[in-house]
């Protein structure tokens, strides 16, 4: 592999307490049980609707999504202000670098949200490229890998992803490159496994498929 696309909510940024706490204050008023972290891993999926619809035990009402979606943005931007990098982030990083891969990023977190937060950590100058979403939130990854891989132009073949979700496999998928799915994020491991690609505990371990 030379190089490495990495996934950045649930995976370079550990924010899975940010996630459950904001999804607890937005279906409050629901009525809903209070989620831990292995009770928001076992209805997480993406289109994250989905997931709420599975928490609702219904099909969301229209105009309810994007109710629900502003919700969850205005508690997750106040409760990540609490939440770090993953612990051998840092290292993994600079790591890939010093092998001499090249790497980025693709988040479908806000892309105008995403890429001063970056900054903010002092992370920014290992990645060639940062994207995040500039389109409606909730969908799929795969056509953002897409223009992602195209705007790095570089072979998907050469490209490893790494990141904490189904999503982030059927987008590797989808262009053809590979992926390794790690355990610190939305999904329990024995949704990834299912998927009969490498799955790991920590980024470093994800740096020995490259």
């Amino acid at each position: 592999m030379k190089h490495i696309v990495w996934d950045w909510n649930g995976t370079l940024f550990h924010d899975i307490d940010a996630v459950v706490g904001a999804t607890n204050e937005l279906f409050r008023p629901y009525g809903l049980t209070t989620l831990t972290a292995d009770d928001f891993r076992s209805v997480y999926t993406r289109p994250i609707w989905v997931a709420y619809e599975r928490m609702l035990g219904r099909p969301l009402h229209e105009g309810e999504w994007e109710l629900l979606d502003e919700g969850f943005h205005l508690h997750y931007h106040r409760l990540m202000l609490e939440c770090d990098l993953a612990g051998d982030c840092r290292t993994s990083l600079a790591d890939w670098e010093r092998s001499g891969g090249s790497q980025s990023l693709l988040s479908m977190w806000g892309h105008d949200r995403l890429v001063p937060k970056v900054a903010e950590f002092g992370i920014d100058h290992h990645f060639t490229r940062v994207d995040g979403l500039r389109a409606p939130a909730g969908g799929p990854k795969a056509e953002h890998m897409v223009a992602h891989i195209a705007a790095l132009g570089v072979d998907p073949r050469d490209v490893l992803v790494i990141g904490d979700s189904v999503d982030d496999a059927d987008a590797a998928r989808h262009v053809g490159a590979r992926a390794v799915l790690y355990t610190g994020g939305m999904t329990p491991r024995s949704t990834l496994q299912t998927l009969g690609i490498p799955v790991v505990d920590t980024l470093a371990e994800a740096l020995d498929h490259a």
